[in-house]
């Protein structure tokens, strides 16, 4: 590896389709300065792929917001080099840096509903985007060019979809209409901040193998911003790691992520889901971690006391050797007889309607679903966006009440009862949801969060009330003192650690997980799933746990069951689904999972390119 603070890159300066040198992004603050990008240097060439990769607050996101220079007008004091295509960012005045996004940079944010107008239809806001850098082009011609966009980025039926409304597009097809509207003036510079995050692993793979066909269409260069590294692995040349705004390491993408440098690189890499890791190994590795860790805290706990005997000898006893900390035992096999939750034949159906006069119809969110689960085993769920696995939790919860089938918990039929006999449920069933910042409300301090469940369940001692909670923040991670912080002080995996304090405060027997890590990035993802893997140890917790993450559903899952379509389509231990699966859909899941080896990603990729085609002309076969 170089030199983090030296520019670096395969083309020459002046050849290089992005340069960077020395760039400082600093905000002041009433605490002082904040260096959120500190003597960062890389370069792009023409036609090269970059991923730049780090934990949320690295610095890469300042970092693409100056490369469109996005900062002019704020209070960011901005010093060092941006050159993008020839234009210096830093020199330029506002009219050549108007003139040089979209022509020659262009960005695709990653959520696409902030970014789209939900007033204005599709065509309409990329008309204006091509019009606004084309101002002598006709509307006719911005339409053409605006359904060619469409189709390019592949979005059926073009000419009719041009005249749709962002609500009426899938997350994945909106982010595509994201890519479509940065590719209306040809840039020579795609940059895609973080634009997969909140993609299910199917429209992930689709996203990221359309970045990689355009740029090798079109000849274009492509900075991919992101906080996994697996992500990155199959769609860029070289990776550059940012840690506190500083680079700590670049080079070529198999030899960083196959031979990492630097402690902050294998630490990200370490973190990272796997979905070739089994749950047992898993496991095992958190167990023994957690096992040294409580024996290095012993130890130092032992060694003023044996010092202490050591100086007086004749009034203290000879102590006996201490044992070691014996590791937490396997989690308990899932119970003979009786189960905790038995679900039959479950539907939960919606009224929709095609359009404003239309009649309505029956969707079937969740279609004839049956399982059981087991006291101490983790039950995963897992299926693209709209399989119907938040309705399914939902109403296995009683959030949501069935159209028809059963729910029963510990034996008891919970499918009709009235919200009132619901209350004392509410103990025993919790669930953790997916948003951190949106499950906490802004205004109540994080200890009344957690403690009005015991106020609503009849508790009245306000002082036994703060002890449970403090003692709760103590053992998720946060210290007591914390109780009277408001959810905004917080970090977005302390604020999950604080959802799921919140959701055990009553002591439940089984906790549904709906996609509680698919907010956060690598590094914290991995601290909240250590931390429900040892909760489960301690207090003898049942899990559902949804997610569209496979390999994050691997490591913590006793049996999976794979939804579409609102059925389950396959279920079984969770080792089998992996490495045995007999679904169709469930392979295609697979394939799209991401992977770190960069080889092993461009041959999946292949491989989804090969079934792609061969779908192709098996409907055109038909047709």
């Amino acid at each position: 590896m170089t030199t983090p603070g030296a520019a670096q890159g395969s083309a020459a300066g002046a050849d290089a389709a992005v340069r960077v040198a020395d760039l400082t992004i600093t905000f002041p603050t009433m605490d002082g300065d904040v260096h959120a990008v500190d003597g960062l240097s890389f370069e792009v060439p023409p036609g090269g792929a970059l991923g730049i990769v780090g934990e949320s607050g690295s610095g890469k996101s300042a970092t693409s917001l100056a490369l469109m220079g996005l900062h002019r007008g704020s209070r960011a004091r901005i010093t060092g080099e941006i050159t993008v295509s020839g234009t210096d960012i830093v020199a330029a005045t506002d009219a050549e840096v108007r003139a040089m996004r979209g022509n020659d940079i262009a960005m695709v944010f990653q959520d696409p509903m902030s970014s789209l107008h939900p007033q204005y239809t599709i065509g309409d806001q990329l008309m204006e985007a091509y019009r606004t850098h084309r101002p002598k082009a006709s509307r006719a011609e911005a339409r053409k060019r605006a359904v060619d966009s469409l189709d390019r980025v592949g979005i059926p039926d073009p000419a009719r979809r041009i005249n749709s409304y962002p609500h009426e597009f899938s997350g994945g097809m909106r982010q595509r209409v994201l890519i479509a509207m940065g590719l209306m003036c040809d840039p020579k510079v795609l940059l895609a901040d973080e634009p997969t995050t909140a993609l299910d692993v199917t429209v992930q793979a689709q996203i990221l193998d359309l970045l990689d066909d355009l740029r090798r269409d079109l000849g274009m260069s492509l900075i991919l911003v992101s906080h996994d590294l697996a992500v990155v692995a199959g769609s860029v040349d070289e990776v550059l790691v940012m840690q506190k705004g500083r680079a700590v390491e670049r080079g070529d993408v198999r030899r960083v992520l196959s031979e990492p440098e630097h402690p902050y690189t294998r630490a990200l890499l370490a973190s990272v889901p796997r979905v070739e890791v089994s749950r047992a190994e898993r496991r095992a590795q958190i167990r023994a971690e957690r096992a040294e860790a409580e024996q290095h805290a012993r130890r130092e706990r032992e060694a003023p006391a044996a010092e202490a005997e050591a100086a007086e000898p004749s009034t203290a006893g000879t102590p006996s050797a201490a044992a070691p900390a014996p590791g937490p035992e396997r989690a308990a096999a899932p119970e003979a007889g009786e189960p905790l939750l038995q679900v039959r034949d479950l539907r939960v159906r919606f009224k929709v309607r095609s359009g404003l006069f239309s009649p309505a119809t029956d969707f079937y969110a969740v279609d004839d679903v049956s399982f059981d689960l087991f006291k101490g085993e983790t039950l995963g769920i897992v299926g693209e966006s709209g399989s119907g696995k938040s309705t399914l939790s939902r109403a296995v919860m009683r959030l949501l009440r069935p159209t028809s089938g059963s729910v029963r918990f510990e034996g008891r039929d919970i499918t009709d009862l009235s919200d009132r006999r619901l209350r004392p449920l509410r103990r025993d069933v919790q669930m953790i949801f997916q948003n951190p910042y949106s499950s906490l409300n802004p205004r109540i301090t994080i200890g009344d969060s957690i403690g009005t469940a015991l106020r609503v369940q009849g508790e009245k001692d306000g002082k036994l009330i703060k002890r449970r909670v403090q003692e709760l923040l103590e053992r998720v991670g946060l210290e007591p003192r914390h109780y009277n912080r408001f959810p905004h002080a917080f970090s977005g995996g302390q604020r999950q650690r604080i959802a799921i304090a919140r959701a055990l405060i009553l002591r439940p027997k089984l906790v549904i997980c709906d996609e509680p890590v698919s907010a956060l990035d690598v590094s914290t993802q991995d601290q909240v799933l250590r931390l429900l893997s040892e909760l489960q140890d301690d207090f003898e917790l049942t899990y559902i746990f949804v997610a569209h993450d496979l390999a994050v559903v691997r490591q913590v899952s006793d049996r999976v069951a794979v939804m579409r379509r609102g059925r389950i389509v396959e279920m079984s231990d969770g080792d089998e689904v992996y490495e045995n699966p007999r679904h169709d859909y469930t392979r295609q899941l697979l394939a799209a999972a991401p992977v770190l080896d960069p080889d092993e990603a461009r041959a999946h990729r292949a491989e989804r390119v090969r079934m792609r085609r061969e779908k192709a002309e098996q409907v055109t076969t038909s047709a």
